[in-house]
């Protein structure tokens, strides 16, 4: 059963980089066909995907955020990290790590809270 779990800092000062670990269990990061993606949901808003890397490291963003976010992978530790810079409080959300199958986003992170704030 494939695990995933989001770690980092709950809260972020305006302007800074708000940085993001998700530890796989149950599953490799190298596995064909399967994507590691980050989505997060503001409050009272609706779901928000951010970017996807894939089984061979290619990454993909969300054009409305691609200019703020990354995404890497460390494979010996299984993990995928999210690094998004200059960060305001439109960035407070909660932030969820998944694992997808082209469109079927099939096993979940517990998500975590991120509060931009001074």
């Amino acid at each position: 059963q494939v695990q995933l779990q989001e770690s980092g800092p709950g809260l972020v000062k305006p302007s800074q980089t708000l940085s993001l670990t998700c530890t796989v269990s149950g599953g490799s990061l190298t596995t064909l066909n399967y994507y590691w993606s980050w989505i997060r949901q503001p409050p009272g808003k609706g779901l928000e995907w951010m970017g996807t890397i894939d089984y061979s490291g290619s990454t993909y963003y969300s054009p409305s955020l691609k200019s703020r976010t990354s995404i890497s992978r460390d494979t010996s530790k299984n993990q995928f990290t999210l690094r998004v810079s200059s960060v305001t409080p439109e960035d407070t959300a909660v932030y969820y790590c998944v694992r997808n199958e082209g469109a079927i986003y099939n096993y979940w992170g517990q998500g975590t809270q991120v509060t931009v704030s001074s």
